[in-house]
């Protein structure tokens, strides 16, 4: 399908003391679980995407490379301005192209999601979002955990070398 990437990783960049385990979710335990144990291709904003590139049109290859588009969503993302361009991007070619699914991961508990954008929402009322909890930090290693299998499910399939 000329796609290199299972899924693109969206998730708030801005480095406060909440981010710090969402970076780690996303640098450790994200490739441990999907790349290594599940045998999925992330793309990874600061892994995937280099210095020097332009950033809005390496984004944009990126995601239009990719099958999936992964959501992390926090309150930093919710309440961000800044970092929304790749936000927007996946939502447009998502919702408006509908040519890349997108799986939402709550990482923290949002409550209402009124001050989400009407995008964000629209998705979350068609298919909600995969809840991390706290618990699953005791035992984040195993993708036969609820939540992995989740995100699982809504991947694509892996091609397994034979």
């Amino acid at each position: 399908d000329g796609k290199i990437y299972d899924a693109y990783v969206i998730y708030p960049r801005n480095h406060t003391s909440e981010a710090n385990f969402v970076e780690y979710f996303v640098y450790q335990i994200m490739p441990e679980i999907l790349e290594n144990k599940c045998g999925y291709k992330l793309c990874i904003y600061g892994r995937d995407i280099y210095p020097g590139e332009d950033a809005a049109s390496a984004i944009e290859k990126r995601m239009q490379k990719s099958r999936r588009l992964i959501i992390l969503l926090t309150h930093q993302l919710i309440n961000s301005k800044e970092d929304a361009y790749d936000q927007h991007i996946a939502l447009y070619n998502a919702l408006i192209q509908n040519d890349t699914k997108v799986i939402l991961l709550e990482m923290e508990t949002i409550g209402t999601y009124g001050k989400l954008q009407e995008s964000l929402r629209f998705i979350i009322k068609q298919q909600g979002t995969i809840k991390w909890k706290e618990e699953h930090t005791v035992h984040p290693q195993s993708p036969n955990s609820k939540f992995w299998k989740q995100v699982r499910y809504h991947m694509p399939l892996t091609r397994r070398p034979s």
